[in-house]
């Protein structure tokens, strides 16, 4: 098939879930079909600013076309719009489609495209529904758009716009059965066709990688770990609190925190914040923690999570998020919380029981076996594009 992935942004050094969901599903399944990204030129998430040239180039054997952002985003806008519809009950619609077009990034030209040449990609594909570039780009091709709403349960997801937006796509892609849910409620109705696929990844060559990437950073021998932006949406603020209140309760383990951080880390020598972290201190510390800690409270899929269960490391959750709850849940890979209390508990648990430990990373592991390898997913993936194909076919005949 000839098809379109439509992404607010693309590229090898773009770290966020959405992208790079975008990014690995378009490598794997340029073999198969034939595939043009359609992109904006924008790489940071903030601001929106164009930093790659306009134009049509091929990148890890992918065809990638990008478009240029027509204004950066005005962040005091977006934010003083944030504030409107979210905060006052009844915001008039106009201004729900102002917050997605304020959101960004906006890059005309790609909608034009799709105005022009949407009839020209047998299946377009759309990813994160929140961005401008998938709000107003899939009306344009409704009859042959897939949606991957990678939908989280924020505030943004119940924008009224959204009931008329998430019912529009000839199908649907999503990450978990959570996802699903929360988007077919929106909707008001089942969305079909759909198919959960989840994220695809390969076995770890080596899940008992030598400890000398992190011995050289002197991580202890006992520690914890979270892993991703270390941002108060991320559920990192509680985090901290809640393991200060554990240390301060005669617990003896450290908590490393790896990746760029929005929040002041506390000045506590069982508290290591060691920022950006290149890959194979990545790897050493998935392997080598006692446990993942994950205390996001929106998640449409945990990636982090897939990768510690990867390594056979258990996981401690935020149960008021439903998809990790649920993730854990399914893969009987971990522990979860609701309070400082059951933190403390669960924490407390997970590191003085090593067979209980070790029992709950390898059920992850078994359960990202069953559930996430590439052969898996892609057949999912393809079996839900030749459904909306031939459903399409029949409706023409």
């Amino acid at each position: 098939m000839k098809l379109a992935f439509v992404v607010h942004r693309y590229g090898g050094g773009i770290a966020g879930g959405s992208e790079m969901h975008c990014r690995q599903l378009a490598g794997r399944l340029a073999s198969r079909h034939d595939i043009t990204v359609l992109t904006t030129c924008a790489r940071d998430y903030v601001t929106r600013e164009n930093a790659y040239p306009p134009g049509v180039s091929v990148e890890d054997g992918v065809r990638v076309h990008r478009f240029p952002v027509s204004r950066p985003r005005n962040l005091k806008l977006f934010a003083d719009l944030s504030d409107e519809v979210f905060d006052d009950v009844g915001s008039p619609p106009e201004r729900e489609v102002a917050w997605f077009r304020a959101n960004g990034p906006d890059a005309p030209a790609l909608l034009d495209h799709l105005r022009r040449h949407g009839v020209d990609y047998d299946l377009v594909l759309f990813w994160a529904f929140r961005y401008a570039p998938t709000y107003f780009g899939l009306p344009l091709v409704a009859e042959r758009a897939v949606l991957v709403p990678t939908a989280e349960e924020d505030p943004a997801v119940d924008l009224d716009v959204l009931t008329d937006f998430f019912a529009r796509p000839a199908g649907y892609l999503f990450l978990t059965p959570e996802e699903e849910a929360l988007v077919s409620t929106r909707a008001g109705r089942a969305l079909r066709p759909s198919r959960v696929i989840g994220m695809g990844l390969e076995p770890e060559n080596d899940r008992h990688p030598s400890r000398e990437a992190i011995d050289r950073l002197g991580i202890p021998r006992d520690f914890v770990l979270y892993l991703g932006r270390v941002d108060r949406n991320k559920g990192c603020a509680t985090l901290l609190e809640y393991f200060q209140e554990y240390t301060d309760a005669g617990g003896q383990t450290t908590l490393v925190l790896a990746g760029p951080s929005t929040l002041t880390i506390p000045d506590q020598p069982r508290i290591r914040a060691l920022g950006y972290v290149e890959d194979a201190v990545r790897h050493a510390l998935l392997a080598h923690t006692r446990a993942l800690i994950v205390p996001s409270p929106y998640e449409s899929l945990s990636i982090v999570l897939l990768e510690a269960w990867n390594h056979a490391t258990p996981a401690l959750v935020n149960a008021h998020c439903k998809v990790l709850q649920g993730q854990v849940r399914r893969a009987n890979g971990g522990l979860y919380y609701r309070s400082s209390r059951e933190f403390q508990e669960a924490l407390s648990w997970l590191l003085s029981n090593d067979a209980g430990r070790r029992d709950l990373g390898e059920q992850g592991l078994a359960y990202v076996e069953r559930e996430y390898r590439w052969p898996t997913v892609l057949e999912r993936v393809e079996r839900l594009l030749e459904e909306v194909t031939r459903q399409r076919s029949a409706a023409r005949a």
